[in-house]
């Protein structure tokens, strides 16, 4: 393809908004186009890469046995409301109606379109198992959209969906989307780690998240070097410190001015701060209506909580949960904002983290301004609504399953496999007929890949500071063939010589045959990131071209013939990835 007759819109700077490597690159590439914030359309370049992200999906999901259906992105609300999750998503849903005033929604994900269509089709076991998957549009109205495709309120992604008689034939499903997984982003070219994921709106009692590590990843992933162990850090489980045992001292209230911190008030009563507890105040808003309830979350004083869990323990959507107002809070409940503890407190529910269980001679704030509680003893001074892990895992802290220090990571969610289980089959009857006529409700899987934001991804891991550098198998392009002196007859020539071989043997050829600077157009090749480049230039009469790949390494002087054989060898053993 000549670039002379193509759309490519290369500009040398990125606009002020674009922060990453990957939303600053892909702009100036001419790869993608902001329309307005958070939506972006995919110009020619863009295309075609995007295009071979699915191409490698749907080879994998093809090969695993799952079978590619397109449905509406426009989605009936009976179905989210048949399902109860209606209101889980909240805010984030695009909700709209037609003339008629029936409600839709843009459709963030799909099981209950999937549900339905198979309830509607398969009763009987021997149809099952069954796995139907889609590549299309998802919409989720971002309430900051940033980082260009990272997070986006349109996107593309691959979302699939298994049916199965039983668990058994879950875990089979399961590992089968798993595996595929593991095989597309190798293709793709991603460093990833598969870890253990927190469900969220999803749903299900099992997940796993693929990751594709990076500093600008909005994940944060802990992991053990020593064992197996890695999970992001909302779904990471604690392992409690064992107490030593202590006597019970008598519970008295002590003068603390001017003390709002675990740190400060440690430092003027000389405690350790492992025998505090920090409070923390929320509020839970109601899904219709103004009204609000009030949560008091207790952890250790040296702990960070971990919303994901404490939301998880509520058992309510996360949109209704925010930090309390105190003002409102201290008159319903009689807390004193950096002074608060569960001594007193009143109309409110009080989830304790599982470490304070048991716990003697703790330091906790009296509900009282300037003033806190020392002696304090769990299950005598006061007791929980509800005992469960609420801590975060940070680094350091010792590996829930060997116990030695965990590291962490940044990385960028790429995809994740759930287990549903009948978590949609039972409240909308999706049910097969068994081998004795008898009903069960399907067991479900559901799996999805970020088709645009693994594309982000992989050029967050490949890049420098000239450009993008594509692997091969996604490459727009694999080789660019770069005139030096367009016009030049003999250069000309052998460029359209080195372009038809090359395409003969499969290569897609970029041919550069514009009218301007050698320095320009070599400043195109690095920034659009083409796996190898073939220079044509003064001496193309003796049919001498220079040889240089995009990933590094020495520029090289060869026979045009043997620059051809080269890069058609590199890319038939690459473009699989």
């Amino acid at each position: 393809m000549k670039v002379s007759d193509m759309f490519i819109t290369t500009v040398r700077a990125g606009p002020a908004e674009a922060e990453i490597p990957s939303h600053i690159l892909l702009l100036r590439a001419g790869f993608i186009k902001k329309l307005v914030s958070g939506i972006y359309g995919f110009l020619p370049l863009g295309n075609r890469t995007l295009k071979k992200i699915e191409t490698i999906v749907r080879e994998e999901m093809d090969g695993a046995g799952a079978q590619e259906i397109l449905m509406s992105a426009l989605q009936p609300a009976e179905l989210w409301q048949e399902s109860g999750r209606w209101g889980v998503y909240g805010p984030e849903m695009w909700r709209i109606k037609d003339r008629n005033q029936r409600e839709f929604c843009l459709g963030p994900t799909h099981e209950e379109i999937f549900t339905d269509i198979v309830r509607q089709a398969v009763s009987s076991y021997r149809q099952l198992p069954l796995n139907l998957y889609q590549i299309q549009t998802k919409y989720r109205d971002e309430a900051r959209p940033r980082f260009g495709l990272m997070r986006s309120r349109e996107f593309i992604m691959k979302d699939a969906y298994s049916f199965d008689r039983d668990e058994a034939g879950l875990d089979i499903s399961y590992k089968k989307m798993y595996d595929a997984y593991t095989r597309v982003f190798t293709r793709c070219g991603l460093d990833f780690r598969p870890v253990e994921a927190d469900s969220g709106a999803i749903g299900g009692n099992n997940s796993h998240e693929f990751t594709a590590l990076s500093e600008f990843g909005e994940s944060n992933i802990v992991y053990c070097s020593e064992c197996d162990f890695a999970a992001t850090d909302e779904r990471a489980e604690f392992k409690d410190e064992v107490q030593s045992p202590e006597e019970a001292m008598e519970l008295e209230k002590v003068l603390t001015p001017g003390t709002k911190t675990i740190e400060s008030v440690c430092a003027y009563l000389k405690a350790d701060i492992k025998h505090s507890i920090k409070a923390i105040l929320l509020q839970v808003a109601e899904e219709e209506g103004d009204g609000l309830s009030f949560v008091l979350a207790l952890i250790r004083g040296d702990r960070q909580l971990n919303m994901t869990k404490l939301i998880n323990a509520l058992d309510v959507p996360e949109y209704l949960v925010t930090m309390a107002d105190e003002e409102k809070m201290s008159a319903v409940t009689g807390c004193v904002g950096g002074f608060t503890g569960p001594i007193g407190i009143h109309d409110c529910k009080v989830i304790m983290d599982s470490e304070l269980k048991g716990t003697v001679n703790m330091v906790c704030g009296a509900n009282e301004k300037d003033h806190h509680y020392t002696g304090v003893c769990e299950g005598r001074d006061f007791k929980a609504d509800k005992v469960v892990d609420l801590k975060l895992l940070r680094e350091g802290d010792p590996c829930p399953h060997c116990g030695r220090p965990v590291k962490t990571a940044r990385g960028i969610e790429v995809g994740q496999v759930f287990k549903l289980g009948t978590k949609y089959s039972e409240p909308m009857n999706c049910v097969y007929r068994d081998e004795n006529q008898v009903d069960h409700p399907m067991v479900m899987g559901c799996y999805g890949i970020g088709v645009t934001r693994t594309m982000a991804a992989v050029v967050e891991q490949h890049h420098d500071d000239n450009g993008i550098i594509w692997p091969m198998s996604i490459a727009p392009y694999h080789v660019d063939i770069v005139i030096v002196k367009a016009g030049d007859p003999e250069q000309t020539a052998l460029a359209e010589e080195l372009e038809k071989k090359l395409e003969a043997a499969g290569v897609e050829v970029l041919l550069d045959d514009r009218d301007e600077r050698p320095g320009v157009k070599f400043k195109d090749a690095d920034l659009i990131g083409i796996p190898i480049r073939i220079t044509v230039g003064k001496k193309a009469a003796e049919g001498i071209v220079e040889y240089k790949l995009r990933r590094g390494g020495d520029m090289e002087e060869l026979p045009a013939a043997e620059a051809a054989a080269r890069a058609i060898a590199l890319v038939n053993a690459e473009r699989r990835g």
